[in-house]
Formats: C-alpha cells, sequence, structure tokens
C-alpha cells in the first residue's frame, strides 16, 4: 500500500519514528480536497438510548489506487471516534463498498474485534453493527449531556481509583479535611471482594475523619453507565461470570453499606475535566490523567459533561505501521502507550536506562523520577519525548474537540518531567500549529491536587437529598 509520508518540524528526542495522526490526517485531507473525484463520507455513531454523533469528512476516488489509503484513514477515524464518543451502531454514508470493508475489519473475526467486543458487547450490550446509507440520508446528530458536580455541602467522600493507588478524600462543606493514597495491586486480583473490601477500607478511612457521611462520589478508570460497571481494566483479573455476579452491581453493594447515601461513580477521565473546570471556572475543558492509564474527560462548551466514552487510551495518534502495541487491545500506535506509566516504561530502554523485567510499571516510574529529581539527561529525554508525543497529541484531539483550556493531571505529571511535557508540548503547538499555540490554555492543579484531584472533585458530584437522613457506617 501506498502511504503518505510525513516530516515533524519537531522529532520526538527519542523516538523519531513518530508520524502524528494530526499530520498524516491533514496531509490526506489536502489531497481529497484537490481530488475532483473526492467522495462526500459521513461517519454516524449510534447508541442504544437514542444519541447520535455524526462526523462528515471526505475521502479520495475509492479506487485501487486509493483503497488503502482510504481504509487506514477511515478506519483510524471510525477507531477514533469510536473511544472518543461510543456507539452501538457505526453507519458509513456516501460509499457502500468501504462500508462494507469497515464492517469486516470491526467484526469478530477483524482486526478490530477487541473494540468490537469491548464497546459493542460489554458497554452497549450487543457487537458494534456497521451499517451503510447514501451520504444525502445521513442522519441529523442528537447528542446528550448532563449536569454533575460542583455540590459542596454536606459532609462528602470522594474517591478515585487508579491501577496502582486508590485515593480518597473527606470534604466538609466544601473544605478538604482529609487526603490518603494507598497503593494497591488491583489488576489480577481474581476475587472481586478483595477489590470490593479496599474500597471500603478507604471510605472508612475517610469517614473516621468526619461526623457523618452525607454522600459519595467516585471515580474510576473504565466505563460506568448509571453506576454500574461496564468496562474496567481494574477487574481485568476477574472471571466474566464473577464480573457479571459480583462486579457490575458492586457500586450499588458499597451504596448499602453506606446507609444508602447519594452515591455516583463515573468515569475518572471526566472528574479530570470536572475538577479543571471548577478550579478554573471554564468551560470546554478537556481533561488528561496521565498514570497508569491514559484517561480523557470532557466539559462542553455550554459547561456540562456527556455520554461520551472519552477512553483517549484506545484512540490512535500514531499511524506509522510499526507503531508500539497496547499489550491490552493489540492495536498499535494509541494513547496508553505515549501518556501513561507504560509510555515510561518504554521509553527507559532507549534513553539507555535499564530495569528488571520483573520490576512493576508504577516502580520504573518512580525510578524515573528520582533520576530526573537529580538532573539526570536520560530522564529528561523521556519526559521530552512524552511531551512532543503529546503536542502532536493535542492538536489531533483539537480537531474531534472544542478546547479552550487542557488541564493534565496524574502521577506520570508529578515533579519537574510534567514541566518538561508542557513546555515539549506548548513548543510543538508553537511552531506546527500557532493558532492552537495561542488558543488553548495549559493548566495543571499543585502537586497535591495532582494526586489526590480527582478524589476532591469526585466528592462533589452527588446532590444530597435534604429529606433523607444519614449516618456515619464503620462496621
Amino acid at each position: 500500500m501506498k502511504d503518505i509520508k510525513i516530516k515533524c518540524k519537531i522529532a520526538p528526542v527519542l523516538d523519531p519514528g513518530f508520524v502524528p495522526a494530526v499530520l498524516w490526517n491533514k496531509a490526506y485531507n489536502e489531497m481529497a480536497s484537490k481530488d475532483v473525484g473526492s467522495e462526500n463520507i459521513s461517519i454516524v455513531l449510534g447508541r442504544p438510548d437514542g444519541t447520535r454523533s455524526v462526523t462528515r469528512t471526505k475521502i479520495l476516488p475509492h479506487n485501487s489506487a486509493n483503497r488503502g489509503l482510504n481504509v487506514k484513514y477511515l478506519e483510524r477515524m471510525v477507531k477514533f471516534l469510536l473511544w472518543m464518543k461510543g456507539g452501538a451502531k457505526v453507519v458509513i454514508c456516501g460509499n457502500k463498498e468501504l462500508a462494507m470493508e469497515i464492517g469486516a475489519i470491526y467484526s469478530n473475526t477483524g482486526k478490530r474485534a477487541f473494540d468490537s467486543g469491548l464497546i459493542g458487547r460489554k458497554v452497549y450490550g450487543k457487537p458494534i453493527e456497521v451499517a451503510f446509507l447514501p451520504f444525502e440520508k445521513t442522519p441529523a446528530e442528537n447528542e446528550a449531556s448532563v449536569k454533575l458536580g460542583g455540590n459542596w455541602d454536606g459532609c462528602r467522600i470522594g474517591f478515585d481509583l487508579g491501577g496502582s493507588d486508590r485515593k480518597c478524600a473527606a470534604v466538609i462543606d466544601g473544605e478538604v479535611v482529609f487526603t490518603e493514597e494507598v497503593g494497591w495491586d488491583p489488576y489480577f486480583q481474581k476475587d472481586p471482594k478483595w477489590h470490593l473490601d479496599g474500597i471500603n477500607d478507604s471510605l472508612k478511612r475517610a469517614a473516621e475523619k468526619m461526623p457523618r457521611v452525607d454522600a459519595i462520589g467516585g471515580s474510576s478508570a473504565g466505563v460506568y453507565v448509571n453506576n454500574q460497571v461496564r468496562v474496567a481494566s481494574l477487574f481485568r483479573g476477574v472471571s466474566e461470570e464473577n464480573f457479571k455476579k459480583h462486579v457490575v452491581n458492586m457500586f450499588f453493594e458499597l451504596q448499602e453499606k453506606w446507609n444508602n447515601v447519594p452515591f455516583i461513580v463515573v468515569n475518572d477521565g471526566e472528574v479530570t475535566a470536572l475538577a479543571g473546570a471548577m478550579s478554573l471556572k471554564t468551560d470546554s475543558l478537556l481533561g488528561i490523567s496521565m498514570g497508569t492509564s491514559l484517561a480523557g474527560g470532557y466539559v462542553t462548551p455550554s459547561g456540562t459533561i456527556t455520554n461520551w466514552l472519552n477512553e483517549l487510551a484506545f484512540a490512535p495518534i500514531d499511524y506509522r505501521d510499526d507503531a508500539p502495541a497496547d499489550e491490552w487491545s493489540g492495536d498499535i500506535g494509541c494513547g496508553v502507550q505515549y501518556f501513561s506509566q507504560q509510555a515510561v516504561a518504554r521509553l527507559a530502554p532507549l534513553a539507555g536506562i535499564k530495569f528488571d523485567s520483573s520490576m512493576p510499571l508504577a516502580e520504573r516510574l518512580l525510578e524515573v523520577q528520582k533520576l530526573m529529581k537529580d538532573g539526570n539527561q536520560s530522564a529528561a529525554d523521556i519526559y521530552r519525548t512524552i511531551g512532543t508525543y503529546f503536542g502532536y497529541a493535542v492538536a489531533h484531539y483539537a480537531d474531534f474537540y472544542e478546547i479552550k483550556d487542557l488541564l493534565i493531571l496524574g502521577r506520570v505529571t508529578s515533579g519537574a518531567g510534567g514541566e518538561f511535557i508542557i513546555s515539549g508540548a506548548k513548543k510543538v503547538l508553537e511552531i506546527e500549529f500557532p493558532e492552537l499555540y495561542e488558543k488553548i490554555r495549559f493548566s495543571t492543579p499543585d502537586e497535591k491536587n495532582k494526586r489526590h484531584g480527582q478524589a476532591v472533585a469526585a466528592a462533589s458530584l452527588p446532590e444530597i437529598n435534604i429529606h433523607s437522613t444519614s449516618k456515619k457506617i464503620l462496621e
């Protein structure tokens, strides 16, 4: 297959072969705009609740010369949009042959069977369906948003569940009176009771700092629908049978343990965005958390969050054919390998920093952060590389999100390394995308809030019913 040659004005110091999705797409779109035979295409993502997202674009004439480019362009677009917005049904409007090819890729035996299974079966209850319509029959968009957060009355607990630690905060009438971080290793724990007991232990620790508990809000990696766990890597060690029996409704079980106080759990990326929007008093904010994985969340121009997935860990940002593969999905070039502790571990050998293969990724990150604190230039190169990646990724995200503010959180951004990431990203925007450099404001909380800001913001998620009663439950 012929491909589009891309040259970055700023190449990642440790990874010069990086092919930014934003530059590849830009070059492709320029080719399509100049070709009189180009075709209009719509990508429609439908969800069971009746909401619908529509993205319009163009493809080159779908002939033998352009087939490979068209499939690559559209498949990467569909992949990004599915993990950004979610959808049980994909309708390609405009080219039936290309719709059939995308359908084969997202079938049970296709290259994206993982995505079809995870988004389709686990989030929406059935495999993703791909269909065709003529372009002129593209349906109208129908998006939805919800208002959550900003509730500070009463005695509240907020928690944030990550892959290497769980954080908890106690908040009384908006004042943070306690925060705590407890290490844990949930990925390969088979017993769901282990997870439940760990979460409940953190809730108890926070409750001890308050006279009562009025509400509990939670932030966790994964996909949550009405407090049900649909997809979450934290529980990947649990069998499918036990997941259905004991994990899906785990947070309802916890709510019962806490006297049925208002209890809300949402994706950690959404809470990242809420934390930023509340602290900055802004909207059109994309929150990015670089930790065990990559989490994203978005506050719309109207100040609400959406029912989108915003799972940017799986969204592709690197279009080279030999990009690093995600160990879970098997796909290449996706965000988790560029903006997480996995990225740090992957880049460390390229910087000449060797680790024993048995060392956990969280410990490797800590070692790199220690080296960074000591002024080690090899460690600095890791963060410079991530910063360059991030600059191009931000420009790519800006093609899909309206962004005025960008909030960066997570343990990967702690310390001096985070400063290198942000300065590197800004440099890319300044050189390659000056209009975005002028438009987007980068923000980071202080060191304490970087680590605990999501737990505190999560505490504000539920509204308290003034007619309900609550009490402190520690048994």
